[in-house]
């Protein structure tokens, strides 16, 4: 059966943006010949993201979820996730990209085509050659190196170096092979801004999921809404997932750990 893209697009007050993303998104679905459905995911927005989705529905393969308050971005990934978990066969492709513009959709066929060579998991990657970042100030760019080098530190991947970047490629099977093994709890710390960005990469790697990485160039230059990230509340998230995961009574590297082992027994 041939394999089905879709394209999962958290979008929070993101009307400055929003059209012009689906249209690239289309276009280069379009472009690659792809069977694609866009599900976007309105988080409780207070401008017209909603309006722009509903009318954007007349020319594209979109699906909307909407959230009546706004509930962050942890909610909205399980949204997001657990839908497209549901529609997907194991041999689709899962992209998740950013809803202000700031993830060029022309890298969506690296992705896939990496995804494609027998990885689980592909993340768009500024640290490796030919990537980079234009646009992010030097206070953004060290708190990101930081938390790449934190979280690099505390859950090593072979030959990864990526972690914070949202923009990535999953192949179906594993996505649903993880919400059927956590449940409820594929993204637990829902409530620590962006830690689920996170979450979701150590949560598949305790499942052993093969991870490659393509090069990237974040344009945080074609941002136009205001940042949703509180600095102080995700660093706060990492360090709690440090902390459950390493916990020695059942957290989630013995609990999950022990888990694995016996389902595979």
């Amino acid at each position: 059966m041939p394999k089905k893209i879709y394209i999962l697009i958290p979008a929070y007050n993101e009307e400055a943006s929003l059209a012009e993303l689906l249209e690239v998104v289309h276009n280069e679905a379009k472009k690659q010949s792809w069977d694609y459905k866009i599900i976007a995911c309105d988080d409780g927005s207070s401008d017209k993201t909603q309006a722009i989705l509903k009318k954007s529905q007349k020319k594209y393969a979109l699906d909307i979820i909407t959230h009546k308050i706004n509930r962050g971005l942890g909610e909205t990934a399980r949204d997001l996730f657990e839908k497209v978990a549901l529609e997907a066969n194991d041999n689709d492709v899962i992209l998740r990209v950013e809803g202000d513009n700031t993830h060029n959709p022309s890298y969506m066929t690296d992705l896939v085509n990496k995804i494609d060579e027998g990885y689980d998991v592909v993340v768009a990657s500024r640290f490796v050659d030919g990537g980079g970042q234009t646009g992010l100030n030097k206070k953004k760019t060290f708190i990101s190196n930081c938390a790449n080098l934190f979280m690099k530190f505390f859950f090593p991947i072979k030959g990864f170096r990526e972690y914070s970047c949202g923009f990535r490629a999953y192949r179906a099977s594993i996505i649903k092979k993880s919400i059927k093994f956590y449940g409820n709890n594929f993204i637990q710390l829902k409530g620590l801004g962006f830690t689920c960005t996170l979450e979701k990469l150590v949560k598949l790697r305790i499942l052993k999921a093969r991870f490659a990485e393509v090069p990237f160039v974040l344009q945080y230059d074609k941002k136009i809404s205001s940042s949703k990230m509180v600095g102080s509340i995700t660093m706060l998230g990492y360090i709690v997932m440090v902390i459950v995961y390493y916990w020695p009574w059942g957290g989630w590297r013995t609990g999950y750990g022990q888990k694995l082992k016996q389902e595979s027994i």
